[in-house]
């Protein structure tokens, strides 16, 4: 295979505040719903939190280490709200000690020539918030404290950071958040999860309308938004599993994607939801449509869509790994919902260019390796299933840039550590850099290494 990628390509690595910062009540932050939901029982599948994780609200030099040593050219981390502004609220003060401590290693990043990409919202609501007015329920209030604290990331980062993310996956704060109640703050309903994703979109809009009116002018960043999806395949060619493909994908990522970039709910949401579904005011649309200047994708996987099933919320649709003739799609990961098939990945960043028509950055994209949270060190950092997955999805990526024109420009790998699963605790490792949670030592695996070595030899210098 010919071509390369360009010079300019963007690879690097992606973490989350709460997943990795630790020091719940350091320098004035107060818990976010994630303290709380975490330090319920019978929330996390081992039982554990997210109070110490990675400790890198302490050790962040040490991740800025191997960023470097990795030859990353971009880092995309998320604040923390709570300590940032710890009560939340619009009328509440903001922290002036997280304040510097951000400053100081989003300057360390720039001075290692990593170019920091900060997510603002990533699922870590203040718990002040939930409690004062119920949170991402309460549209007229959250739009407004969210839009806020935007704004004073701008005001006090924005001459660092110049690439901006609003949310991380709407998907999984609403429905996994507000409809299955698997994820904080551990409602579940038939109706909340749509008023909450609701309520995300237009909080996204203007904050996004507040950075290109106030801040772009003098900070010259870009700004947009994260949506998360797998690539859906039909089980087989009959026209019922064709359509059911096509709804899938409508009901995880068109109801937040078309109204971004199409200005419009897609149809068969509107039609199966009804008046479940809140409708967008003119003045909230017009903000909404072309709220994003590129198009940020979190995918991991492939999925075998099937017609049938009374799964509202995925659109009356059955996934499964399993094709006909009883094959398995590909490599099973250490969680289920995962499966190796790079053939997807390259179908969805072409369905996602076709679609939409934005550059494409891959903000997360990743492997959980089987065993990796019983198995001793010398042969967790042999991960050879993670490594063949990296090998596949750069390949796809590749192949979609220099082959079928995809304008992809980044791509971030989950994660630089391993870190706090949300819900699964510590028993899921995502990272190509193997923690130690007692001892909080970091030990680089062979997936560290591929990725080292495999983006200086396919971007052009």
């Amino acid at each position: 295979m010919s071509g390369k990628l360009p010079s300019d390509f963007l690879w690097g690595y992606a973490t989350a505040s709460y997943q990795i910062e630790g020091s719940p009540t350091a320098d004035g932050r107060l818990p976010s719903i994630w303290d709380t939901f975490s330090h319920t029982p019978g929330k996390i599948k081992d039982g554990s939190n997210g109070d110490v994780a990675c400790d890198s609200w302490h050790r962040w030099g040490e991740d800025v280490a191997l960023l470097k040593f990795s030859g990353a050219k971009v880092y995309r981390f998320s604040f923390s709200w709570s300590r940032i502004i710890p009560e939340g609220g619009r009328d509440d003060l903001i922290n002036a000690d997280a304040i510097e401590h951000y400053r100081y290693f989003i300057e360390a990043l720039v001075k290692n020539g990593i170019k920091p990409i900060a997510t603002l919202y990533h699922w870590d609501l203040p718990q002040t918030l939930h409690d004062r007015y119920g949170g991402w329920l309460n549209k007229e209030e959250i739009v407004q404290d969210y839009v806020n604290y935007a704004r004073t990331c701008f005001r006090y980062f924005g001459d660092l950071v110049k690439d901006w993310i609003t949310h991380n996956e709407p998907w999984c704060v609403s429905v996994l958040g507000y409809g299955t109640g698997v994820f904080a703050p551990g409602h579940k309903s038939d109706t909340e999860h749509w008023i909450v994703a609701h309520n995300l979109l237009v909080a996204h809009a203007y904050a996004v309308k507040a950075y290109r009116e106030e801040f772009k002018p003098s900070q010259g960043g870009q700004i947009g938004i994260t949506l998360d999806c797998s690539w859906q395949m039909p089980y087989d060619n009959s026209p019922e599993n064709v359509a059911a493909a096509q709804r899938g994908i409508a009901f995880k990522l068109g109801r937040f994607a078309d109204p971004i970039y199409k200005g419009y709910y897609p149809a068969i949401v509107k039609e199966m939801i009804g008046d479940r579904l809140p409708d967008f005011t003119e003045e909230e649309i017009a903000v909404v449509k072309d709220s994003s200047d590129f198009f940020g994708l979190n995918t991991y996987t492939t999925q075998l869509v099937q017609d049938g099933g009374d799964n509202e919320i995925q659109g009356n649709v059955k996934y499964t790994f399993t094709r006909p003739d009883g094959t398995q799609l590909g490599k099973q990961a250490h969680v289920p919902w995962l499966q190796s098939y790079p053939p997807g990945f390259r179908s969805l960043l072409n369905y996602l260019w076709e679609t939409y028509k934005k550059p494409i950055y891959v903000t997360e994209n990743g492997f959980a390796a089987k065993g990796e949270n019983v198995l001793p060190v010398d042969q967790v950092v042999k991960d050879t299933d993670r490594v063949e997955y990296f090998q596949g999805y750069t390949d796809a990526l590749l192949r979609a840039v220099t082959e079928d024109g995809v304008p992809v420009k980044g791509y971030f790998a989950w994660s630089l550590l391993d870190n706090f699963e949300w819900a699964d605790g510590y028993d899921t490792r995502f990272g190509v850099t193997y923690v130690d949670f007692k001892t909080q030592r970091r030990t680089t695996k062979e997936s560290y290494q591929f990725l080292r070595n495999w983006f200086p030899e396919h971007v052009e210098t």
